[in-house]
């Protein structure tokens, strides 16, 4: 029994993206451009993500705080942002978050990835989303409250700790064009 070619190119996209999505999340794509679909999908949650995260900068700090009205801290605001923006639940501690998605080194970090710090003198105490250029957004301290900074800052370059990927990001796009570059070569339409 053989399967037709664009089942195995959606199951291939799938696996391949790591998404945290549930397969019954993702939307059916047209039999035209399975691949079209999946990709826009992906990028539109990262950017969704992004502009859910950016929307949310001046809103009060506070320890523990899970929403914007009450104040937030650093992992409730990230757990907030992917419940919102990805459908994605995440625990409300750094250390636990750190625990979910792709271990990414610093050179391959993309916005919507996540950044984590240490804060309070042990690993993974504190986590940020990456922006790009290495800015990312956080909720920061009492006063302060979800801002935007430089990674390249002092204070923060000396305390990075690591990245992880929740979600299928851009990058996926050059996976999908060779996937399909391969699933194809040697095909020929009758």
């Amino acid at each position: 029994m053989t399967f037709p070619r664009h089942l195995i190119l959606i199951g291939t996209l799938w696996f391949l993206s790591g998404s945290c999505a549930a397969v019954e999340d993702l939307p059916a794509a047209p039999a035209e451009e399975p691949a079209s679909s999946f990709v826009t999908t992906s990028i539109d949650r990262a950017q969704n993500t992004l502009n859910y995260a950016l929307s949310l900068v001046g809103v009060n700090y506070k320890f523990g705080g899970k929403t914007p009205e009450t104040g937030l801290d650093c992992s409730g605001y990230v757990s907030y942002v992917f419940k919102q923006a990805a459908n994605m639940l995440l625990p409300h501690n750094a250390k636990a978050i750190s625990m979910f998605g792709k271990k990414i080194a610093i050179s391959e970090l993309q916005p919507g990835d996540l950044v984590f710090y240490n804060t309070m003198r042990h690993t993974y105490s504190h986590v940020g989303i990456y922006l790009g250029d290495n800015k990312f957004v956080h909720a920061s301290v009492t006063g302060r409250g979800v801002e935007v900074v430089d990674m390249k800052e002092s204070y923060w370059a000396k305390r990075f700790n690591g990245a992880r990927r929740m979600l299928a990001s851009q990058n996926i796009t050059q996976t999908i064009s060779q996937t399909i570059s391969q699933s194809t070569s040697g095909f020929s339409p009758e």
